[in-house]
């Protein structure tokens, strides 16, 4: 079940609305939207730097002249990937959940360069963090944070097309927003989906994230653009939530048994998803699900990553 071979760039999946991929959909190669309607335009999520985000910035304003002045910019979630590129576009509105806002401003551009500063001396975890981040440059970004804020469901128009943020956090971060275009059959899911990789829970809890599959599923849209890997089809959420519902069913087997998260992620045969990319990012996901359980343990991004960092060093 491993994703599809695809190509960087814009990826027209609409009248006038377009996807930007950046393969491999792996740590940090996150998915865009551009949608206009005639001299109106909005943006879906800038990248993990500046240098990436000007080019796909070049990108849409060589496609479509509506794109030379951004009227909006939507962050679906506070992840750098997703939102370090926004102090491009300052001049547009910015919009994001209160719960996304919030948690932009805890892991600031500079606080992440300030770790890849220090990463040659932190051993194993340093070594990883080197190799997932290693190809992004954060050094002189401000934080732009949104400028407008909502909590629940927003809708906004693009000249006359209607576009649906619907929040559908906690579950990847603590304020994830999904951005619907129900004219146009489509939906930008953020890090809702990673498309041909396992997903992260950062914040969940995991039945919110199966939940918000539901919500996703039942707006019936025929594209999905997933926060990484390539274009999708309701498929790929339906196989999101059967992961996570065998993830919960097996993990809570091994946390009864008293098995580590690091253990059980050792010992859980994930079936149709084996073939999944980033799959250090297991521990993380049973971490979540034992928490769920009602575990006492580190949620902190130093503790997960260095949990990360061991399993993808495992044998």
């Amino acid at each position: 079940m491993a994703a599809a071979t695809y190509q960087k760039g814009l990826h027209q999946v609409a009248g006038e609305v377009w996807a930007y991929l950046q393969p491999d959909g792996g740590w940090g190669w996150s998915n865009a939207g551009l949608v206009t309607d005639g001299d109106a335009s909005c943006l879906i999520d800038t990248l993990f730097d500046l240098e990436l985000t000007a080019e796909m910035l070049a990108e849409m304003r060589r496609v479509t002249a509506a794109a030379e002045q951004l009227g909006t910019v939507i962050n679906t979630h506070a992840n750098g990937d997703h939102c370090f590129g926004n102090a491009l576009v300052a001049d547009a509105e910015i919009i994001a959940s209160r719960a996304c806002a919030e948690e932009m401003v805890a892991l600031p551009p500079s606080r992440l360069a300030e770790m890849m500063r220090a990463a040659p001396d932190l051993g194993e975890m340093g070594a990883f963090l080197q190799r997932i981040f290693g190809p992004f440059s954060f050094d002189g970004i401000e934080l732009t944070p949104p400028t407008r804020t909502f909590e629940g469901e927003l809708e906004l128009l693009v000249g006359d097309r209607r576009v649906r943020l619907i929040e559908v956090g906690p579950a990847h971060t603590g304020g994830d927003v999904v951005v619907h275009l129900p004219d146009d059959g489509v939906v930008f899911t953020g890090d809702i989906l990673f498309h041909g990789g396992h997903p992260i829970v950062w914040a969940g809890p995991v039945g919110n994230w199966i939940a918000a599959c539901d919500r996703v599923l039942a707006l019936g849209a025929r594209m999905v653009v997933p926060g990484h890997g390539p274009l999708a089809t309701p498929d790929a959420i339906r196989d999101l939530k059967g992961y996570f519902e065998l993830l919960t069913a097996e993990a809570r087997v091994r946390f009864d048994g008293g098995m580590t998260a690091l253990d059980a992620a050792r010992d859980i045969d994930l079936g149709p998803y084996a073939g999944w990319g980033e799959g250090e990012r297991l521990v993380v996901n049973i971490h979540a699900l034992y928490c769920d359980f009602g575990a006492d343990l580190p949620r902190d991004a130093a503790t997960l990553m260095g949990a990360m960092a061991t399993l993808a060093n495992a044998p």
